[in-house]
């Protein structure tokens, strides 16, 4: 044993610095193209479109500046609308859900939580026609509100998944004190429920944000000019000229900074949401 513990120990560290080194390496292979992309948003065109690529270069505001003065504020607008009422929507309709499936369960509790994540299963181009149809019947085609309807229904089922787990984790004997001390339903949802499952909440609403921010399909074949969207504007970068790929690059970081900020300002209760029920 003595003459095997210290190789044993000499192994070991060496596989330490190893693998933190790989670790590093994956991480930069993963953050180069976000990096290439930040880097591109600052050239010329000519410049972007080099080969070999252009490694040193005059950085220039040129392409922020197209892409602002393109309107790129109505497609931020609609984006943020549609992204931050069908999250407020989602949770309205997904804490009670939760709730439901958790603390108060329903009657054959695992089929109706199949129900909701079947939802996800079915591709998205598979429905497009009808909703389409439907949409144009309604007369609600190029209208910011059928992608906020849309958005809700996208997000809710992962939304009722997430916050049941952080409504499990909360325990018995809580709202068994809360209705001693003779809290109602409402009066324990808002005094003990939501205080302690908040960054539960704050995560789920985080990653809603995130999913509708970022959705392209809806948006591209049911809008056209008054309620397109972000990742609609980006598109709107490549035309029948060519691909400038400064300015789709300039566009796309704009695009980035809303949710890179949000998420920003929100790690501590993303992470805690996220973490809720890992640690017993």
């Amino acid at each position: 044993m003595s003459a095997t513990a210290p190789t044993y120990t000499r192994r070991r560290s060496a596989v330490g610095p190893l693998l933190t080194t790989l670790t590093w390496v994956l991480a930069l292979g993963f953050f180069f193209p976000v990096a290439w992309m930040a880097m591109t948003a600052f050239k010329q065109e000519s410049e972007a479109s080099s080969n070999p690529p252009t490694w040193f270069f005059t950085p220039t505001l040129d392409q922020f500046r197209a892409v602002l003065d393109a309107g790129s504020g109505t497609y931020v607008a609609n984006s943020a609308i549609a992204a931050g009422v069908s999250t407020l929507l989602v949770l309205a309709l997904g804490v009670p859900a939760a709730y439901a499936l958790s603390i108060r369960p329903v009657r054959k509790v695992n089929d109706v939580l199949f129900f909701f994540i079947s939802t996800k299963m079915l591709p998205v181009v598979a429905v497009i026609v009808p909703i389409y149809v439907i949409a144009g019947r309604l007369h609600v085609l190029d209208n910011v509100w059928t992608l906020v309807v849309l958005y809700t229904a996208m997000n809710l089922p992962i939304a009722v998944w997430m916050m049941r787990s952080f409504f499990q984790e909360v325990p018995g004997e809580v709202l068994e004190a809360a209705q001693v001390d003779g809290a109602g339903l409402g009066r324990t949802m808002r005094s003990v429920l939501l205080p302690m499952v908040a960054p539960g909440v704050a995560a789920t609403a985080l990653i809603c944000v995130i999913f509708a921010w970022n959705e392209f399909f809806f948006a591209l074949n049911l809008t056209a000019t008054r309620a397109a969207t972000v990742p609609v504007f980006i598109v709107s970068t490549m035309t029948s000229e060519g691909l400038f790929l400064a300015r789709l690059s300039a566009a796309a970081i704009l695009a980035s900074l809303p949710v890179i900020l949000a998420g920003w300002i929100a790690q501590k209760q993303l992470v805690r949401g996220l973490s809720m029920g890992a640690i017993k």
